[in-house]
């Protein structure tokens, strides 16, 4: 869960990208850093660190193209080695236009393995939303972060997560949205552990608590992995997703996508691929999935300018829809 937003949400790929909604911030989820997956394996000869909950199906999700519609821009510029600034500026017949203001505080400490590691995120749109994060690496094994999220005057997230990593297993524990007055809360638990160098097993517990409902939900997830393709399984009451990637060579990876809501009766299974073409300096992303939608988005980089275009398309044979966008990366 990269948000308690989640939790209301419907799978993965049924309703996207054919949505009215507007196009999710592009850090909603945890950052590449934090949930980094572990090296194939320890030069100690032990078991590795299996990674984040949060990343069990980033390498399955990372080969399909991103929703793009209308015409975006989005302007980056780096002001100091600790001060990063970007603009985005989206305008959409289908869903709401707006002017996105994002702002990053990086730090750099022992415990980082990435350098340009944020510590402090923050963005706010032309409707006056608010997001803002705050990562900090507490020790060399523990990690905190918070989330704060408005929609225009009101909270609409507020959560609290700890992480520990220790040689062979990871465990986190996330507080959301605690309201001492509505006696409501969120309580998620996450825990992974490396049983052999491929194999990851563990699970995630749910908890609601309100005046007028109280439930929890149990989810279970194990991942096997080899050095060229990973399978992925999360199964419980809510529902399965199930993820397989592969990597063919150094241009060509796909990936499968099986997902089923007990809560929507549906299910959704989606093929996606991509394409690396550096001799000409383009990625192109592919998909495909059984409610008849079709889409593909192409990443040229524009050297030696220091921008990139990006241009996609998506068509819903079933509904008779088409979305097309145009798209600027500059810096």
């Amino acid at each position: 869960m990269g948000s308690v937003l989640a939790l209301s949400s419907t799978s993965g790929h049924q309703n996207w990208p054919f949505s009215t909604e507007p196009t999710p911030s592009r850090w909603d989820a945890h950052p590449a850093h934090w949930d980094s997956p572990p090296r194939w394996e320890r030069r100690d000869g032990r078991l590795p660190n299996p990674g984040s909950f949060h990343s069990l199906h980033r390498s399955c999700k990372d080969v399909f193209p991103q929703q793009i519609e209308g015409v975006k821009m989005i302007v980056n510029k780096t002001l100091s080695s600790f001060f990063k600034v970007s603009h985005a500026l989206h305008l959409s017949a289908v869903s709401p236009s707006y002017y996105r203001f994002h702002v990053e505080h990086l730090q750099s400490d022992d415990y980082s393995k990435d350098k340009d590691a944020p510590a402090l995120i923050g963005e706010m749109d032309s409707s006056g939303s608010l997001n803002a994060h705050a990562l900090l690496h507490l020790t060399e094994r523990v990690r905190a972060r918070t989330v704060f999220q408005t929609q225009q005057s009101q909270f609409v997230t507020w959560q609290f997560e700890t992480e520990y990593r220790g040689n062979d297993f990871t465990a986190a524990v996330t507080v959301a949205n605690p309201d001492v007055l509505k006696e409501s809360v969120i309580l998620v638990a996450h825990f992974l552990q490396s049983v052999t160098s491929g194999l990851v097993l563990g699970g995630e517990l749910v908890y609601h608590r309100g005046r007028a409902e109280e439930g929890g939900i149990l989810t279970l997830a194990g991942q096997y992995s080899r050095p060229n393709w990973v399978a992925t399984l999360n199964a419980g009451k809510g529902g399965a997703h199930a993820s397989y990637y592969h990597r063919a060579n150094k241009q060509i990876q796909v990936g499968v996508e099986f997902e089923a809501s007990t809560r929507t009766q549906e299910t959704t299974t989606s093929f996606g691929y991509q394409m690396e073409l550096p001799e000409a300096n383009m990625v192109f992303r592919g998909m495909i999935n059984s409610r008849c939608i079709i889409g593909g988005v192409l990443e040229k980089r524009l050297t030696p300018l220091p921008a990139t275009l990006i241009m996609g398309a998506f068509v819903n044979h079933r509904g008779d829809k088409l979305q097309v966008g145009l798209g600027v990366n500059i810096g």
